[in-house]
């Protein structure tokens, strides 16, 4: 204990010289001057270099040090959440970070395979002070011991399993298992699903995993950063805290409702209204009415000229038409090729006016006079009016809520369940934005044409410079000899076109930050947790955001609940991936004590006899309770009271119906669409319990509950559970003993 205490003072003080080295490169920075471009670009670069590692040194001050690995040939590493080296030539690690190669026997050693190793130590530390010592003997044939062994190898995991939650996730990385870390350390191309069922530990898996890519793949990861994908805003601020604690802050957390870059989704659909807005015939119903959109005139449209009308009639939209379709590009990209043509035919219609021939010999006009006609045509606010009318510009917002208002191409039922005027944006209609963006095209031609005439202009005014810095060479330098006058000058080492880049502002933003605002940025990795809720426009959306299609998909299909979802796997990747991914299971549950695991699991055989669930790790003696009264509100305030004595936070979870009273009823619980669960008393609907847990979970009227709801409702305890009814229990809960 003295020795690996005094290891640890080593590695603080280590870690304090980092630090405010870290700190000064800060300030010397920020001191530099910053008045030309080259200077601040250095400064940024040095400020961004330098606060990403007093980032990385202040979440490793936490559990800086948690293992020990002593191989039989002699050497000896210690395990962190941080790399740490000492300051000598060598540079040689005082500490080694856990996703190193080296440190993996950590977590994959055991009697049989050993992987080299004498000891494993498992270090337990508080804020500074080292606690507790767990040491394993691998090697059987050492005679050595420390007293420090303990016959159950799993004493540190229990422990940690065992302590009260704090209302946020914590990392795991003091007690990966070996399950866990081949799914953390597998190659990040192509897809991986990570099923399983509740308590088995998979969306801490996929934070890790996460974590490992981003340390693994460093430099082309951070290039085109992480997107982690949860299923509503209490989630995300449950899980968020797990990567920086790993050092780990270069990856974008957000909701399906979050992924189109300036739309805040804060409405709310029915049932019915989010499974037809996530249905795959969404796609071909968009894509139809853009375009009907690309209309004809009835019978046509005349055009004052000043040299007489000029009649834009259904043939002449017709080709236009099929010349614009015909490029095979996006609504908005085609349009210019509609409108050329448009002004084309009129052109030659204007031509054959003016120039005919009264003796029918040929066209009297020159090109260059057809030429002038059609500019005077392109110019026409008459013309571009028709154009408008015929092939509109279009944005995404402004097509769906168009689409919304009277769905098309939907059979009837299903455009009931969507019609609506106006209102917010909803989760369900975010991916019909994407889909109608993708479809649209962005027509940025005028952008694109201003900002090459600035950089011409900057150009020009850097050539200015240098023929002014070549013009100034003094006539004592013209009249030296060939080896006296090679001195170098501004235009010796530079052109203009490269001198006006060092003048244009360069975008710090991190990755995340800049993919976070571009809807066409194509991520790294993506990982989705509970992605069996996500809807067939949700895949197509986030298809879209990984070319590549390096994924990690985590969720349980056993848990599917929104009337959207795909569920199982077979119906979420073939589509987009045909057979080309892999699959993987974690059966074992080490959240749910095996006496609350053997109640959820009473009820889904209920319906489905042949279902296995997950393998609780622990047991805890204390068996769920029941309470029937007819006074719900006030029943759940008596039972939150006597269990809120317990250790820990304590979470209601109810229908969203009752929520309300019981909100009044539980006057000190948070509650709402973002609940704080740092509080003691949480109050949930089933939806926002997802992916979340607390150490007692009490829920109230199960009856009202749909299967899948109420199975992860009583699967979110560590400790105990209760069920308050005022009417019958479901098949399952019958069984419950009565509170005592």
């Amino acid at each position: 204990m003295q020795h690996e205490q005094e290891f640890l003072d080593l590695l603080y003080a280590r870690l304090a010289e980092l630090r405010a080295r870290a700190e000064e490169s800060v300030r010397e920075a920020l001191g530099r001057d910053g008045h030309t471009f080259q200077a601040r670009l250095e400064r940024d670069v040095a400020v961004a270099e330098q606060s990403g590692l007093l980032a990385a040194f202040d979440s490793g001050e936490h559990g800086l040090c948690f293992g020990r690995l002593e191989f039989r040939d002699g050497r000896d590493h210690h395990i962190g959440r941080i790399g740490i080296r000492r300051d000598d030539a060598e540079r040689t690690p005082l500490v080694v970070d856990w996703r190193a190669e080296v440190a993996r026997p950590f977590y994959l050693a055991t009697g049989h395979t050993p992987m080299g190793l004498r000891r494993r130590r498992h270090i337990t530390t508080e804020r500074r002070r080292v606690t507790a010592l767990h040491d394993e003997i691998l090697d059987l044939t050492d005679p050595e011991r420390t007293g420090h062994e303990g016959a159950d190898a799993d004493a540190v995991l229990l422990a940690a399993l065992d302590s009260a939650r704090t209302g946020r996730m914590h990392d795991i990385v003091q007690t990966i298992q070996a399950e866990q870390d081949r799914i953390i350390r597998a190659p990040h191309h192509g897809v991986l699903v990570v099923e399983g069922g509740p308590g088995t530990g998979k969306t801490v898996v996929a934070l890790h995993r996460a974590a490992f890519l981003l340390y693994a793949h460093r430099e082309q990861l951070a290039r085109r950063a992480v997107l982690i994908v949860g299923p509503n805003p209490a989630f995300l601020g449950y899980i968020g805290e797990v990567l920086p604690s790993l050092g780990e802050t270069g990856v974008l957390l957000a909701t399906p409702g979050e992924l189109f870059p300036g739309v805040t989704a804060t409405g709310t659909d029915t049932p019915r209204a989010a499974e037809v807005k996530g249905g795959a015939a969404m796609a071909e119903a968009l894509a139809r009415y853009i375009r009907d959109r690309q209309t004809l005139p009835d019978p046509e449209i005349v055009i004052d000229h000043e040299d007489g009308e000029l009649r834009l009639d259904a043939e002449i939209a017709e080709a236009a038409r099929s010349r614009a379709r015909g490029t095979g590009l996006p609504h908005n990209l085609a349009r210019p090729y509609f409108a050329f043509a448009v002004i084309d035919a009129l052109t030659a219609q204007l031509a054959d006016r003016l120039g005919a021939d009264p003796y029918g010999g040929p066209n009297l006009l020159g090109p260059d006079d057809i030429a002038q006609l059609g500019k005077a045509i392109a110019a026409s606010t008459e013309v571009h009016a028709a154009v408008d009318e015929l092939w509109p510009a279009l944005t995404p917002e402004q097509l769906v809520a168009d689409f919304l208002e009277e769905p098309v191409h939907l059979p009837e039922a299903d455009a009931a369940a969507i019609r609506r005027a106006g209102g917010a944006w909803t989760p369900a209609d975010v991916p019909l934005l994407d889909e109608a963006a993708e479809l649209l095209g962005e027509d940025d031609s005028a952008a694109r044409a201003a900002a090459e005439a600035a950089r011409q202009e900057r150009i020009s005014y850097a050539q200015g410079v240098l023929d002014l810095s070549y013009g100034s060479r003094t006539q004592e330098f013209e009249d030296r000899d060939d080896e006296e006058s090679e001195v170098l000058a501004a235009h010796d080492l530079v052109d203009a076109e490269r001198l006006a880049e060092r003048h244009e502002e360069a975008d710090h933003r991190s990755a995340a930050e800049r993919a976070a605002a571009d809807r066409t940025w194509a991520f790294g990795h993506i990982i989705v947790d509970e992605a069996q809720e996500l809807s067939a426009m949700a895949w197509r959306l986030l298809m879209r955001r990984c070319p590549t299609r390096s994924m990690t998909l985590v969720g349980d299909p056993a848990q599917a609940a929104e009337p959207g979802g795909c569920g199982a796997w077979e119906n979420i990747l073939p589509p987009h991936v045909g057979d080309r991914w892999e699959h993987v299971r974690l059966g074992v549950n080490y959240r749910t004590p095996a006496e609350i695991m053997e109640v959820a699991a009473d009820v889904v055989r209920s319906a489905d006899p042949s279902f296995v669930p997950p393998r609780s790790v622990r047991s805890t003696g204390v068996r769920p309770w029941a309470l029937r009264s007819g006074d719900l509100p006030g029943a759940v305030s008596e039972a939150v009271a006597r269990e809120a004595r317990t250790e820990g936070r304590l979470a209601v979870i109810a229908p969203r119906d009752l929520l309300p009273a019981l909100a009044a009823a539980l006057p000190d619980a948070s509650s709402g669409a973002v609940p704080d669960l740092t509080r003691p008393v949480v109050l949930l609907d089933p939806r926002q319990a997802k992916g979340l847990e607390f150490d007692t979970v009490i829920v109230v009227e199960p009856a009202e509950f749909g299967a899948s709801d109420l199975y992860v409702a009583l699967t979110r305890a560590t400790q105990r559970l209760g069920v308050v009814h005022a009417g019958a229990l479901p098949a399952g809960l019958e069984g419950l003993e009565g509170w005592e």
